[in-house]
């Protein structure tokens, strides 16, 4: 209560006799009186808290002066550097750094050819026209859209026991890599996703966006189905308040956030705006909800006009039925009621109708068949997932007490977090016509307004976090009070204005990012800047990181020769052993068998199912999809190193990589080991690497009698084991 120290409840507790009341709790020591004192005055001048600097409007800053770097990054970068006495890293030989680019930009490694073809371009901007081939590269799309796959827990099944299949989920995926690869401004990217049905240009490909909103995880058969019907929404308001915003909203569902200043109500406001979405679905029909056909007008109008006809056929051939069915025994009449309805009508309904309603009977039944065949013979429609239904005025929302469905409180409406401040009064209403709006369309505007000060921010520091390894906010999905603050806050706020002056484009922002000095320094320490600086806090070298699961996937394929390059489509299934098969409540299920060349692919188009995750992803840290992801863990662990030595996939692809190295080396053994570490390292390797491979090859024949043909593909295996392969320097 600011002002009134009288009536407040924290004094009051702080104050109390009775030690199952008071605050901090028994087992605790109580505050001083010097610190009850504080809070006393604290209260008394108006219980004012000082302003988080996320929540605060984006400023304007400009470059530090008195430096000499010439780029803007480097500028906020060394500035700091220059400040503590840090000194920076050397910056990265030319066939690390090309590797590391490589694997930044689209996931893949380099060839040793594309290596050699940058060290002996001498022109000045070499580096610049590599980083601009890059993101016009459509791998572009398939690594940076599994950042964003992650942050919204994208999967094609619904989790809980069955884990049903979601259909024409991989279709929102390809949606994601087709945004990332067109350049789509990301305020257009957040609409889509948020409103992309309702959208007055809606087209396919927003539609397809809309799929967002059926990604999460869903229960078929709920205990409680009000429960389960807010479990669904606070996931999506926890997807968009994180991943969009970096607000932990969802702690607000059942009290007052205890600490973002993010009260009950406002969870509840925030969530209003969603509550005009359908569920996923119901337990009999999983399809209508989130199923739309976007298929080319004139063919949805045949199939509306079959159907139309099939409708009014059907119901009038059922109407002549039920009039032979009413005298039919009763043990034929129940029998019509099972699916053996078709059966004995085939069989007896002639024998129980007058010469009359036969004649009517066969022409339709005639006409019935000649449009199922019509039907038939049409191009299949394109079905897509998406919100194929909305509720266009919602039931009131009730703030609900300690978030439970059954205990409804007060009503409220659409609006946006206090915190916010003025930019969060803003009215929800946007629709000149004075007609009402779809909510979400509202949603999106607000999100992805240039005004608000979490959007861009949240996003440039995804973008940093993945060219270096973490973000200046450590905590991408969490900016309030329990974040990690920005380690260079001027610097953050100087690239989320720059982003927004780009048209909220990022390729820009990538290629900003990586033309600076502090992307293309070693990782090689400096022993006082270690000493002084030892979690590189201030960019002073760059982050040796491990391979995410799909790089090491893609990059063994791509080194073995045998990656299939084939862009967007459905997702295949790689093979399984029958013991992970065997974790599911029905092994097998759902799992399907794709062709060799399919298996082949990159691994953004692997099928993801919830409870079956295949070894070569699970082990290396995938994250868990049913919560928004904000980064992966690295973990160095024994599974890991089991899989690879003896997984079936390593061993197979070792196989493979030995056919390439006898096509491209011949039978010189030497030439062999050569050109196999040349494409793991992605560089020359040195006359003791070429000797250390050689000398296994040796051992394995001579002390293990082991052939030729064998002893190579081992090397082989152990060639996509090197540290070196797993690690991006």
């Amino acid at each position: 209560m600011p002002g009134k120290v009288g009536e407040s409840e924290l004094i009051a507790r702080i104050e109390e006799k009775d030690p199952d009341l008071r605050m901090p709790p028994a087992e605790h020591d109580p505050l001083k009186p010097e610190e009850v004192a504080i809070l006393k005055q604290w209260i008394a001048e108006g219980a004012e808290f000082n302003s988080h600097w996320a929540f605060e409007a984006v400023q304007k800053v400009a470059p530090p002066e008195g430096v000499a770097s010439s780029h803007p990054i480097d500028r906020f970068i060394d500035a700091r550097l220059k400040s503590n006495g840090v000194k920076a890293a050397a910056p990265a030989k030319p066939e690390v750094l090309v590797r590391r680019l490589y694997l930044d930009l689209i996931g893949l490694p380099p060839t040793p050819e594309e290596v050699e073809r940058f060290l002996q371009d001498r022109s000045e901007n070499a580096y610049e026209k590599l980083v601009d081939r890059l993101l016009a590269s459509p791998h572009y799309g398939e690594r940076w859209a599994r950042h964003w796959l992650d942050v919204v827990r994208y999967a094609e099944t619904n989790s809980f026991e069955r884990d049903g299949t979601k259909p024409n989920a991989w279709k929102y995926r390809d949606y994601v890599i087709k945004s990332f690869n067109d350049d789509k401004p990301y305020d257009q990217f957040l609409k889509e996703q948020l409103a992309g049905d309702v959208l007055p240009n809606r087209n396919r490909e927003t539609i397809i966006a809309s799929g967002f909103y059926r990604l999460g995880i869903w229960d078929d058969e709920p205990a409680d189905p009000e429960l389960a019907r807010y479990d669904e929404l606070d996931s999506i308001l926890t997807t968009i308040g994180q991943g969009m915003l970096g607000l932990t909203l969802n702690c607000a569902r059942c009290h007052e956030h205890k600490i973002d200043p993010i009260p009950h109500a406002d969870y509840y406001r925030m969530l209003a705006f969603l509550d005009e979405l359908t569920s996923y679905g119901t337990r009999a029909d999983q399809l209508s909800n989130n199923q739309t056909d976007v298929s080319p007008p004139e063919l949805k109008e045949q199939y509306r006009r079959i159907e139309a006809e099939l409708k009014q056929l059907q119901q009038e051939m059922r109407a002549i039925e039920q009039q032979g069915i009413v005298k039919m025994p009763a043990a034929d009449q129940r029998a019509t009621e099972t699916p053996e309805r078709q059966k004995i009508l085939d069989e007896k309904l002639k024998q129980y109708l007058d010469p009359e309603q036969w004649e009517r009977y066969v022409p339709l039944k005639k006409r019935r068949e000649e449009l199922i065949e019509q039907r038939k013979k049409l191009p299949a429609r394109e079905m897509v997932l998406s919100v194929a239904r909305y509720v266009p005025n919602p039931a009131p929302m009730h703030i609900l007490q300690r978030g439970n469905p059954h205990v409804p409180g007060a009503v409220v409406t659409p609006g946006f977090p206090e915190l916010f401040g003025e930019f969060g009064r803003k009215s929800p209403v946007n629709n000149p016509s004075g007609k009402p709006a779809p909510r979400r369309i509202a949603l999106a505007n607000w999100i992805a307004s240039e005004g608000n000060p979490l959007t861009a921010r949240v996003m440039v520091n995804r973008i940093w976090q993945h060219h270096f390894g973490r973000g200046i906010v450590r905590s991408p999905n969490n900016f309030g009070l329990l974040g990690v603050p920005p380690t260079h806050p001027d610097l953050l706020d100087w690239l989320a204005n720059e982003f927004v002056r780009g048209g909220w484009k990022m390729k820009r922002m990538h290629r900003l990012i990586v033309t600076s000095n502090a992307y293309k320094r070693s990782s090689r320490a400096v022993s006082e800047s270690l000493e002084k600086d030892p979690n590189n806090d201030l960019f002073w070298r760059f982050n040796l990181r491990r391979l995410s699961a799909e790089e090491i996937r893609d990059a063994i394929l791509a080194t073995t020769g045998v990656l299939n390059r084939r862009v967007y489509g459905p997702s295949f299934f790689p093979d399984v052993s029958k013991e992970v098969l065997s974790t599911q409540s029905r092994p097998g299920l759902g799992w399907g068998k794709s062709s060799r060349e399919e298996q082949n692919r990159r691994s953004i188009y692997i099928f993801i199912k919830r409870s079956l995750i295949p070894p070569e992803l699970s082990n290396f840290d995938f994250p868990d999809t049913d919560t928004t992801c904000e980064a992966r863990f690295t973990t160095i662990q024994p599974s890991q190193a089991l899989g690879m030595i003896n997984g079936q996939f390593l061993n197979q692809q070792a196989k493979q990589f030995a056919a390439r190295l006898r096509k491209e080396a011949g039978d010189d053994v030497r030439k062999q080991v050569t050109r196999g570490l040349n494409l793991v390292f992605c560089r020359k390797p040195t006359e003791t690497e070429v000797a250390d491979g050689l000398k296994l090859i040796h051992n394995l024949q001579q002390k293990h009698h082991v052939s030729g043909e064998e002893s190579l593909r081992l090397f082989c295996l152990y060639a996509l084991n090197l540290s070196e392969f797993m690690f991006v320097d």
